[in-house]
């Protein structure tokens, strides 16, 4: 894309991207509801999305860890710093995912498999 977006926009659609990919990989799971929740809430919050990020880090290019570094920074409204830290690298990892979806759905879908790897995501 030739535009430039912000930062705040890739993470907004990366965390719905995300839902998604975590929404889809829970119905092959079960068909019942309150597992359907409880599985995709556990993916769904800002400490898992942290770990992902942790876990995906040695497969980033320069340039997507400069991107995710980045988002990382970006100010969030969150008081509390115990919390604070797990937001902003969960907002990191919205933003690659985010940018991966508008402009490499090729690495998007190599980082998805990385991530569905992962003993956390089973």
């Amino acid at each position: 894309m030739n535009e430039i977006i912000p930062l705040r926009n890739y993470a907004h659609l990366g965390d719905a991207v995300w839902e998604v990919f975590v929404r889809e990989y829970v119905i092959f799971k079960t068909s019942n509801a309150k597992m359907m929740h409880k599985l995709s809430t556990d993916r769904v919050n800002a400490t898992f999305q942290k770990n992902m990020l942790e876990y995906i880090s040695d497969n980033l290019t320069d340039e997507e860890q400069e991107l995710a570094r980045r988002g990382r920074n970006l100010s969030i409204p969150i008081g509390r710093k115990s919390i604070q830290h797990d937001y902003r690298l969960a907002t990191a990892f919205e933003v690659l995912i985010g940018y991966w979806y508008l402009e490499n759905k090729e690495r998007l879908s190599e980082i998805f498999e990385i991530i569905k790897q992962t003993e956390f995501f089973i």
